[in-house]
C-alpha cells in the first residue's frame, strides 16, 4: 500500500479552472487501483490537501504517465495548479 499527501495550490484567478481539473483527475485513480481517502479544501480558496492511496506503487507510477492526466493539465495551461507530493505512512 502506498499513501501520499497532496497539497495542490491554485493560480490566483483560475481557481475554478483549478478544482474543476482536480475533479477531473481524481475521478482518473480508480483506473490505477488508486483511492482517494480525504479531499479537504483551504478556507483561503486557494489550496486543497488530498490524502490518497494506491494498491502499489506501479499504480502511482501509471497514474502519473495516464494520457489523459496529461492532456487535461495541457489543456488548463498556466492556469493549472501546482502539485506537492509527500508519501507518507501511519507509523
Amino acid at each position: 500500500m502506498l499513501t501520499l499527501v497532496a497539497i495542490v495550490e491554485f493560480t490566483v484567478g483560475a481557481e475554478a479552472a483549478g478544482q474543476r481539473y482536480e475533479d477531473e483527475v481524481l475521478a482518473l485513480l480508480g483506473r490505477h487501483d488508486g483511492h482517494l481517502e480525504r479531499r479537504l479544501r483551504g478556507t483561503d480558496g486557494q489550496t486543497e490537501v488530498h490524502v490518497i492511496r494506491f494498491e502499489e506503487r506501479a499504480g502511482y507510477e501509471s497514474f502519473l504517465a495516464d494520457p489523459d492526466r496529461a492532456t487535461l493539465r495541457t489543456a488548463l495551461g498556466e492556469s493549472a495548479p501546482t502539485t506537492r507530493v509527500i508519501e507518507v505512512d501511519e507509523g
